[in-house]
């Protein structure tokens, strides 16, 4: 499949050789090309190993979507060193707790995150480079990145309120290429318009990554702007791009929608959560199909697809396993289900993730016998077709972020306002999901929405923050004293969705 001793920037140098002067990465008005693509990654390899950067170390990245992002990742994968993205949305408190766990060696950062990281890294050494600095270093750096090694270590929330990093080899990223290329049909001639995060593995590996392995041309955007998208369709007409449902209904919903020339595109996927018929039907009746891609940060992440082929004839489905992937869906004692049946989906392949970084007894709990367990319910019709029904970890995904309920229950518990509380996710038309704050008042406090939503100012980024609060006399529970989750959800449904 490919060379033990082949790293990743290797692909990149491949087509550096085969279509030297073909676009690689355009970003605000810059064009580069495979050949100076490959250069650059060199250049970037060289200056980490000026810095002593070794196989294993770590090196922190802090900022929003640039091509420096992925000449980081790529030239730690030369050197055999691991690329540590940090989530640009967190708050300095959340990122020192990356930074003391993950221990990396170096943070560099975008300008305007400069301040950021030097609250965050401590003692670390911090290198502030714009757009325009070109990293050099006097000496050649060696070569010894090898497929085995790790290359990735993400960063995804965790149960228990503190987050658990996803260490994934250059391997399983060579594996989840493959399960693109299979995916979109990647040919050098596409060309994938990219603006979701490269700090998330479906920013990052679900088209940026593979599109570049495969020889196609990414246009980056730094941040999502609807009506930029528009803009860049009509003028640099793009194959494909990646979305999540709060940005599907951004862009429909975009006055210049409807006037826009979609003709490039051979279609859309989205991912991240289960995607609603509603958000994707403007752009099929555009002659747009979107189609999805099911995975996780451990599992690279793209395990399950429906093709955009597929896409029309299979409404709610998430497809069929990827290329290289197995799919089991198993009851509570790692069993097998039949068709029809409700069940955790686990996931096998060489994507997955080689362990959660430090943890050890999270790593035993979710990989069996070289399956992941996913955390996810759902079930599969008698062709095999994938339906996701509930997410069993209680995650709620808004615009495109997990937010674990875990950690915004450790600041209510902090609190003496409530006698108990929880967090659900609740239906939102714009984000897909809200996190709800459901409590019961504590003795002599009257209910205060207010000071409840104030208890997370300055804790958790403000994207996790809970939109509302429901007050309630008491919350359902199982006999062992746990706080049924589905049944607050049920208790909350006719709840008015106004803020």
């Amino acid at each position: 499949m490919w060379s033990e001793g082949q790293d990743l920037a290797s692909w990149v140098d491949r087509w550096a050789d085969h279509q030297p002067d073909a676009p690689a990465i355009e970003f605000e008005g810059s064009a580069t090309s495979f050949s100076a693509l490959s250069q650059r990654v060199s250049s970037v390899a060289d200056w980490l190993n000026a810095r002593n950067i070794n196989v294993g170390d770590r090196v922190a990245w802090l900022g929003p979507n640039r091509p420096l992002a992925i000449e980081l990742l790529l030239g730690c994968s030369r050197l055999g060193a691991i690329f540590l993205p940090l989530n640009s949305r967190l708050l300095v408190s959340e990122h020192q707790w990356i930074i003391d766990n993950a221990d990396p060696k170096i943070v560099v950062a975008d300008p305007m995150f400069s301040d950021h990281a030097r609250k965050s890294a401590g003692e670390l050494p911090i290198h502030i480079i714009d757009d325009e600095t070109l990293l050099s270093a006097d000496a050649v750096a060696p070569r010894p990145g090898k497929a085995e090694h790790p290359v990735l270590l993400a960063y995804t929330s965790g149960t228990t309120g503190k987050p658990k990093g996803a260490l994934l080899t250059q391997s399983a990223l060579m594996a989840n290429a493959l399960n693109s290329a299979h995916a979109h049909d990647l040919t050098p001639k596409d060309r994938f318009l990219t603006f979701l995060p490269l700090f998330h593995v479906g920013g990052l590996n679900i088209q940026t990554l593979p599109a570049l392995m495969g020889g196609a041309a990414v246009l980056l955007h730094r941040a999502f702007d609807p009506g930029e998208w528009l803009r860049d369709v009509e003028r640099w007409q793009p194959t494909w791009s990646l979305f999540v449902p709060s940005t599907l209904n951004a862009v429909s919903e975009h006055p210049r929608f409807e006037d826009t020339d979609l003709s490039s595109l051979r279609g859309l996927m989205a991912g991240s959560s289960t995607i609603p018929e509603a958000t994707t039907r403007p752009f099929f009746e555009r002659g747009i199909p979107v189609g999805q891609v099911y995975g996780a940060t451990e599992t690279a992440p793209t395990a399950i697809v429906l093709r955009a082929d597929q896409a029309l004839n299979h409404p709610g489905s998430c497809g069929k396993p990827s290329t290289l992937c197995e799919i089991r869906i198993v009851d509570d004692d790692g069993a097998n289900v039949g068709a029809g049946i409700s069940g955790e989906l686990w996931v096998r392949g060489p994507n997955i993730l080689q362990e959660y970084w430090g943890n050890y007894e999270a790593t035993a709990e979710s990989i069996t016998d070289g399956w992941f367990h996913t955390g996810d319910i759902g079930h599969a019709d008698a062709d095999g077709w994938i339906y996701i029904d509930d997410r069993k970890k209680d995650v709620v995904i808004s615009g495109g972020e997990n937010i674990y309920p875990a950690e915004l229950e450790n600041v209510l518990a902090e609190s003496d306002i409530f006698l108990e509380a929880t967090v659900v996710g609740r239906p939102d038309q714009r984000w897909g999901e809200v996190p709800i704050v459901v409590g019961v008042a504590a003795a002599d406090v009257p209910p205060d929405d207010q000071a409840v939503l104030e208890l997370f100012a300055g804790r958790l980024a403000s994207f996790k923050h809970p939109k509302r609060v429901i007050w309630v006399d008491q919350l359902p529970r199982n006999v062992m004293g746990k706080v049924l989750k589905h049944e607050v959800r049920d208790l909350i449904a006719g709840e008015s969705n106004e803020e």
